[in-house]
């Protein structure tokens, strides 16, 4: 087997490396070997514990990015959340608003002795020359021309211009055009409540000799106008609470601003009065409708506010 000279060097070196072996692990336990084996430690110690904080900042570095990268993604999500929560409290915010609104609106129709249709807020026409709402019910319901509009706490709001089957516009009380004869809670003293579109109502022909007191209330009068012709609003109906007094010492009347009940610009729902009898509806006169930009509601739907 070992008849040629490659194979005997090759087993030579092969039993030379097992004693060298055997050889080594014989004296590997003895002093110059180990103190040889520590001072080789020692002066290589330095250099591993510059691997070792080397590979600590890498880990760390990986670590924290990993973890900024986490609390980026936290962060967004609680932020979404953020955004769901405050969407779903604005929803809530407007359906509590609205069923409060509602709710005032029933504790009116239990206190008035007319017929009362409610109805939605579907169109505004707020501008610098008019103030008008559309309503999502009309002549099918009953509501009529002239009908006064009333809101929680029984505040007038204004009164009927137009009808359709399926929907009604409404001047409102801070119109221009619209006028109602009001009355001063504590004196009794009456005068003609006009609107002036964004600024507070104005109360007129009060006479000089009567007493007007800063935030008394105002409401309709209801008065008897002659020929047996009655006021277009029910008696007691809340205007508004007076403002300001504009009186002079050489006129015979003064007037007053008037701050109004109902929030005109803000309304949903509203309570029409459908079964009181107006002075134009008994002299036999009909209104001509308002005109205004605003697209008539149809059968098949009406415009969104």
């Amino acid at each position: 087997m070992l008849s040629t000279p490659l194979a005997k060097r090759q087993a030579a070196v092969y039993i030379g490396l097992i004693v060298a072996s055997l050889l080594l692990l014989a004296v590997s336990s003895t002093p110059p070997l180990l103190e040889l084996r520590r001072g080789i430690g020692f002066a290589m110690a330095p250099i591993q514990e510059v691997l070792r904080d080397g590979t600590r900042q890498v880990t760390s570095i990986f670590a924290a990015v990993s973890e900024i990268e986490q609390l980026r993604q936290e962060n967004a999500d609680l932020s979404r959340r953020v955004d769901e929560l405050e969407i779903a409290n604005s929803q809530l915010d407007i359906v509590r608003q609205q069923n409060e609104e509602l709710t005032a609106l029933l504790d009116v129709r239990s206190t008035l002795d007319q017929k009362t249709v409610a109805a939605e807020v579907i169109t505004r026409v707020i501008n610098d020359q008019e103030r008008v709402i559309s309503l999502d019910k009309g002549s099918d319901d009953g509501i009529r021309v002239y009908d006064p509009v009333v809101a929680g706490g029984g505040a007038l709001v204004g009164q009927v211009v137009e009808v359709g089957p399926n929907f009604s516009r409404v001047m409102l009380l801070s119109d221009r055009r619209f006028v109602v004869a009001g009355m001063l809670e504590n004196s009794r003293a009456t005068g003609d409540v006009w609107g002036q579109l964004d600024r507070p109502l104005t109360m007129e022909g009060i006479a000089a000799t009567e007493t007007v007191v800063l935030g008394e209330k105002v409401t309709t009068a209801g008065i008897d106008l002659g020929e047996d012709i009655r006021s277009p609003f029910p008696k007691g109906l809340l205007i508004g609470s007076v403002g300001d007094i504009d009186r002079s010492p050489n006129q015979v009347v003064q007037s007053a601003l008037v701050q109004a009940a109902a929030p005109l610009d803000r309304l949903d729902y509203v309570l029409v009065i459908v079964d009181y009898q107006n002075e134009l509806e008994q002299s036999g006169e009909s209104p001509a409708p308002i005109t205004t930009d605003e697209p008539a509601p149809t059968d098949s739907g009406v415009q969104a506010p």
